[in-house]
């Protein structure tokens, strides 16, 4: 499979028209020309040896833009894409503003991937949250998007106003059965502005934490890879986070998606020393050079759990015949080699 860069391009916020409890009241502005061609050409310019490149639209809902407005981005990166030096398009949708004449036009532009919003299957937290469609436009938009020919994929959300961690867990089963190629996990930030940090202040709402978020994404991730839907991003990329805008609370970190990756790597060698039926003192794990800051986790914070709560010693070595995500363990030392010393 050819490596695919991506080029992306933030949607204001101001773009929005739909008020949700967790984002900022829309107003209508929009993305100029000019500015949309300096992203391109720009990345462009510092990226000559790539395989191929999509145009990503982030942020808020594509179709959520004016039609005249759609049309106007869509064309710039059609130009690109007549010359080669685009491959093709994603962007995010809101389930009721798809429809057959709307993935026409999309086709015709080149779309290739258009993300879902699939923020929870309850349509209790979707109506509690100010979202006015409900989880059956979701499973709708979805058999139109894929009987149309493009990759699908679902946006879901964390830690919403009145979700439980079951609830998220049915939403990610909810969402496999729309069969996706991908997905992304967003965990909700309080955000300067919004109903959300209204109720925040007043002891309504309660985000959860950094930990709680790292131990329900863990999940949502194996279901999703079980099923074979890569799981393309947990939180949302620093592009869509605007720094006018303030998070007042939530589990933000820059590098989410690596403490959800380093937990399940720590998960997964402990599960693997347990099923060596031995009491080991020392293992010696073998991963791809990619996958080795993750095993050892930001200041060697899996080797350090591992010495804590089960008094083994952990070595971490590099190979890259060993494909990304895979591991060789070896058990270098036992507790009886440790006593006959």
């Amino acid at each position: 499979m050819k490596k695919r860069d991506i080029i992306p391009i933030l949607i204001p916020d101001k773009n929005y028209p739909y008020n949700c409890t967790f984002y900022q009241e829309g107003k209508k502005t929009k993305k100029t020309k000019d500015e949309t061609k300096k992203i391109i050409e720009e990345f462009l310019k510092h990226n000559t040896e790539a395989e191929e490149i999509e145009v990503a639209f982030l942020g808020k809902s594509f179709t959520s833009l004016e039609e005249e407005c759609q049309i106007e981005l869509l064309e710039i990166v059609n130009e690109y894409i007549k010359q080669e030096k685009i491959n093709t398009i994603r962007i995010l949708a809101r389930p009721d503003q798809i429809n057959k004449r709307k993935l026409k036009e999309l086709k015709k532009y080149n779309v290739e991937t258009i993300e879902l919003e699939a923020l929870s299957c309850s349509d209790y937290i979707l109506k509690s949250n100010k979202v006015s469609y409900k989880f059956k436009d979701v499973k709708k938009a979805a058999r139109m998007i894929r009987w149309r020919g493009f990759t699908l994929g679902c946006q879901m959300m964390v830690g919403l106003p009145e979700s439980t961690r079951i609830d998220e867990l049915n939403t990610a089963k909810s969402i496999v059965l729309l069969k996706p190629k991908v997905a992304r996990i967003n965990p909700i930030y309080v955000v300067k502005g919004t109903e959300l940090e209204k109720e925040y202040k007043k002891g309504n709402y309660q985000p959860i934490t950094e930990m709680q978020g790292v131990e329900i994404c863990k999940d949502l991730v194996r279901m999703f890879a079980d099923k074979n839907i890569e799981t393309i991003r947990i939180g949302f990329q620093d592009a869509e986070i605007k720094e006018e805008e303030g998070i007042i609370a939530g589990p933000y970190h820059p590098g989410f998606r690596q403490l959800v990756e380093i937990a399940m790597w720590y998960d997964a060698i402990v599960e693997k020393i347990k099923q060596l039926n031995v009491k080991v003192k020392e293992v010696e794990v073998t991963v791809n050079p990619m996958d080795v800051e993750n095993v050892i986790g930001i200041k060697n914070e899996n080797i350090l759990k591992l010495k804590e709560m089960y008094e083994v010693d952990l070595i971490v070595k590099a190979d890259e015949e060993i494909k990304e995500g895979k591991s060789k363990i070896e058990i270098v030392k036992t507790y009886n080699d440790f006593l006959e010393e």
